[in-house]
C-alpha cells in the first residue's frame, strides 16, 4: 500500500510531520497519512495549550483510536502559538486530511538546526515500505 508522503514536509521515525517556514520560524505539526492508517478511526486528541513550549522528541499529546492510544511526538522544539481547535470537536478529521485540515498543532521560535535530524519525504517513504 502507498500513502501520500508530502514533499514540503519533513518526518519524524515516530510518524508526525513538520512543515516548517524558516522565513517566518514557524512549523505546522501534524501526524502522517501512514500514521492515522495504523491507528484506525480516531476518536479523541488532547493536545497542549497556545503557550506551552515542546521539545524535540519529547511526548506533547495524545491521539485515541478505536485501537490504541498513542503519544505524539514533537518533530521539533517551540512555542506552542496555535492549537487546532477543530480536532477536539472533529477527530476524524486527523483520518480524513492528515496533512490539511487534520494538522495539530504551530509553533514559533523553532530551532532551524534540529530539522536536520528529520526525514525528508524520500527517506520517510523508504521507512514505512
Amino acid at each position: 500500500m502507498s500513502f501520500e508522503v508530502p514533499e514540503d514536509k519533513q518526518y519524524l521515525e515516530t510518524h508526525e510531520w513538520a512543515q516548517i517556514d524558516t522565513d517566518a520560524n514557524t512549523a505546522r505539526i501534524g501526524i502522517s497519512a501512514f500514521a492515522q492508517d495504523e491507528l484506525g478511526d480516531i476518536v479523541f486528541v488532547e493536545l497542549p495549550a497556545v503557550g506551552d513550549e515542546i521539545e524535540q522528541n519529547t511526548e506533547f499529546g495524545v491521539v485515541e483510536s478505536i485501537k490504541a492510544v498513542s503519544d505524539l511526538y514533537a518533530p521539533l522544539s517551540g512555542t506552542v502559538s496555535a492549537v487546532n481547535e477543530l480536532v477536539f470537536d472533529t477527530p476524524e478529521l486527523l483520518n480524513e486530511e492528515p496533512y490539511g485540515d487534520g494538522w495539530l498543532l504551530e509553533i514559533e521560535s523553532i530551532d532551524t538546526d534540529e530539522t536536520d535530524a528529520l526525514l525528508e519525504a524520500d527517506a520517510y517513504e523508504q521507512q514505512i515500505e
